[in-house]
């Protein structure tokens, strides 16, 4: 089976962001996607270009035109942002975004109406109706497809790095999970969710995916949700293992650090290196450490064994690739991962009002609006124990308010 890479300008950007729709009195999540979306498309287009619907009502996902710069992907999605926004509130609702909705029930939601999620929804049963789960995923582009498995393998040792920045999703059904990404393991109930395989080219690519299509385990290559993959029509790689981030300035940050990296592992190719391929084991343990600590996770840096905090990693990262940043002009938005290290990650913050509250997590919810509107705050729990918040939000009968 062929599949054709459409390639596209080294470096070229693409980002999706998840929306969520809250209902501005209760802070559930509610159905509007549909409504909205009718009401901002263009006279006589069938859909918004750059607003779309998702699995559930309760979702919008903006995405980005392709880009040269992570400022220019960030204006656009800021454009659309203002769109939908303005919608919802007309319809007294809120966006806000984060990897899951601190207490919604995912059986409660509607299934948007589009024949493709209907099918899906017939396939998975219960896999795919619970996946009430949002995130950020970036598309950098890459000219030929011989380099896209090896870019693909290569990006994977910084899975957790990328994870622990974005995990926002501490809680599920008004219970803290003690994990700081659940959404990670919600998803990877799906059957091509999770961990790419480390394939030695595009040939083994094409007929892996011959297989998947041919035994009827999947219909396209869309339908392979790797936390990286390369994406054929676009000619790019899709970094997918972010949660929902509730700013746009760290939407740029993770943004930056997918650019920066691929056009690294680009320009190593091109000297004739040989890109790393993590062991499985390696890659496994260390998505699961940075899911369940976060920023406080240690990640395993070698096979035999050696530890180091992710951390010390991600800033040792970011001082890496500053002068790739600045060649690709998007060397602030690369100094934002180190204003989120400074605040605190999402979980941590979401962890901290809830703390602060009793585990009101309608506090919660008004949080990430906040966070949403105004943007990345300029203080936060960075340093603070943040384990399980006791209380109210705990598992055991935990409730919103």
């Amino acid at each position: 089976m062929r599949i054709p890479f459409r390639s596209s300008e080294r470096a070229s950007l693409g980002v999706e962001w998840e929306l969520q729709l809250v209902d501005r009195d209760t802070r559930e999540l509610s159905a509007g996607a549909v409504e909205i979306l009718d009401e901002i498309r263009p006279d006589g287009a069938g859909e918004h270009p750059k607003a779309k619907h998702e699995l559930l009502q309760s979702t919008i996902e903006i995405i980005t035109g392709v880009c040269t710069t992570v400022g220019e992907a960030k204006g656009d999605l800021a454009g659309t942002l203002a769109e939908v926004s303005a919608a919802a509130d007309r319809r007294g609702l809120a966006l806000m975004c984060a990897g899951t909705h601190p207490f919604t029930d995912w059986q409660s939601q509607l299934i948007s109406p589009k024949e493709r999620y209907l099918q899906l929804v017939e396939r998975m049963q219960w896999l795919a109706r619970r996946l009430q789960i949002f995130g950020v995923h970036v598309h950098v582009g890459v000219r030929a497809p011989e380099k896209a498995i090896p870019v693909v393998n290569a990006l994977c040792q910084y899975l957790p790095h990328f994870l622990a920045l974005s995990a926002s999703s501490p809680f599920w059904v008004a219970c803290d999970t003690g994990l700081a990404s659940a959404r990670t393991k919600v998803f990877e109930g799906m059957p091509t969710a999770g961990l790419p395989y480390q394939l030695s080219g595009w040939d083994e690519f094409e007929t892996y995916m011959e297989t998947l299509i041919s035994t009827n385990a999947i219909e396209s290559v869309r339908e392979v949700w790797w936390d990286i993959r390369p994406h054929p029509d676009f000619g790019t790689v899709e970094l997918r293992v972010c949660d929902g981030l509730p700013t746009l300035d760290e939407v740029g940050a993770v943004a930056a650090l997918a650019q920066c990296l691929v056009e690294q592992f680009d320009s190593q190719l091109d000297r004739g290196y040989t890109l790393p391929s993590p062991a499985d084991w390696v890659l496994r343990e260390n998505k699961w450490r940075a899911a369940r600590y976060g920023l406080d996770a240690d990640i395993v840096v070698d096979e035999k064994g050696t530890v180091r905090p992710v951390r010390q990693a991600i800033i040792d990262l970011v001082e890496d690739l500053t002068p790739t940043a600045k060649r690709l002009g998007c060397e602030a938005e690369l100094l934002d991962v180190e204003r989120i290290l400074a605040v605190g990650a999402s979980y941590q913050r979401q962890r901290a009002v809830a703390a602060a509250t009793g585990g009101d997590l309608r506090a919660v919810v008004d949080s990430l609006v906040t966070e949403m509107r105004e943007g990345l705050p300029s203080s936060g729990p960075a340093g603070h124990p943040t384990g399980p918040v006791p209380g109210p939000a705990d598992c055991a009968g935990g409730h919103a308010a």
